[in-house]
């Protein structure tokens, strides 16, 4: 017998940083400390908090619009120093394995699509706890850079989902951009990077304050 079909939603993605993953605090210190190294103003909190998400040379652009663009290697090397230096600090937030775990339980293919590396996803999947946790995901070098919506068009061909199906979660006005953009609905989470009144004029299906409220929510209606 065939398992049984998910209510709502068949492939869920998850952002990663600021979602699944408490990094936003670590972060916006990295890009700030990035671009005080190559000789840019350090960017606001919230400025910096704002790009994350995105793309990394789209980023640090965004976030230090006084350094030249000849010097964006350099931040990015800059910014890949401190959060490696600081990587051990990182972990994922409470309740998200369980949560995880029981939409397996329930058969919904389970994805990410991040702002990260390749290798930087990569890198965090080897986590002995997240071993086969993912049947997919994207990143925005091997993608495009959010809010474009290539890394949802990949994966539901991928899986061979529509856009009704497919339900995008993240804690940023990019990640939502990206499901409008790609026709699909979704969830914000405002635990992350951006608050939840930025979040309205997109229309998200629910905004969970927490991971609990979050694990309620796809419980009850994806």
């Amino acid at each position: 017998m065939p398992p049984p079909r998910p209510r709502q939603f068949d492939l869920i993605a998850f952002d990663w940083d600021g979602t699944l993953f408490d990094s936003t605090r670590i972060i916006v210190q990295c890009i700030q400390a990035a671009v005080v190294d190559v000789g840019g103003r350090m960017p606001s909190e919230k400025d910096a908090a704002y790009v994350i998400g995105l793309g990394l040379m789209q980023a640090l652009a965004h976030a230090a619009p006084d350094v030249p663009e000849d010097r964006y290697p350099q931040l990015g090397a800059r910014y890949r120093h401190h959060y490696v230096a600081r990587q051990n600090d990182l972990s994922l937030f409470e309740g998200v394995l369980p949560l995880l775990d029981e939409l397996r339980a329930r058969h919904h293919w389970l994805a990410v699509a991040t702002g990260k590396s390749r290798r930087g996803l990569d890198d965090v999947l080897g986590m002995v706890q997240l071993k086969g946790m993912f049947h997919g995901s994207r990143t925005a070098d091997e993608t495009a850079s959010k809010p474009h919506p290539r890394m949802l068009q990949e994966l539901m061909r991928e899986f061979g989902t529509d856009p009704a199906r497919t339900l995008m979660i993240g804690d940023t006005t990019h990640d939502l951009q990206m499901a409008v953009n790609a026709g699909c609905p979704a969830v914000g989470v405002s635990y992350g990077a951006h608050a939840s009144a930025e979040f309205e004029a997109l229309g998200p299906r629910f905004v969970a304050r927490s991971v609990p409220e979050l694990h309620a929510w796809l419980l009850e209606n994806a």
